[in-house]
């Protein structure tokens, strides 16, 4: 019952942007934190950025100044944009939603982001 659809992702060049999206069914977004995350071939997955339940948001160092992360609470979507594209960028994207203490955690299925030098 619960999906979590990442769109927006493609192949673009270095210094160009890309605005991800990731809609919900089955949950609300606003009783979640909310999360991007990204994993390049090889690598770890890691957080690139979150909105926490107090609305605090956080990023990752490497995308600091070029990423926003936001969330439509009318139409449940989360957003990442990204400015200033690195190769360095270059990875599948996910959106989270998670609910620790009631054992809730959701993924979408992951949109690729390819940035050419």
């Amino acid at each position: 019952q619960v999906r979590l659809v990442e769109s927006g992702g493609g192949l673009v060049q270095a210094g160009e942007s890309l605005r991800l999206s990731c809609a919900a069914s089955g949950i609300i977004f606003t009783f979640y934190r909310t999360a991007w995350y990204r994993q390049a071939p090889g690598n770890q997955r890691e957080l690139v950025a979150d909105i926490l339940s107090s609305g605090a948001i956080n990023y990752a160092d490497s995308v600091k100044g070029r990423f926003t992360i936001s969330r439509d609470n009318a139409q449940n979507i989360v957003y990442l944009q990204m400015n200033s594209l690195k190769p360095e960028d270059t990875a599948v994207y996910y959106c989270n939603a998670r609910r620790q203490i009631a054992f809730l955690d959701y993924w979408g299925q992951g949109t690729q982001v390819t940035v050419s030098s």
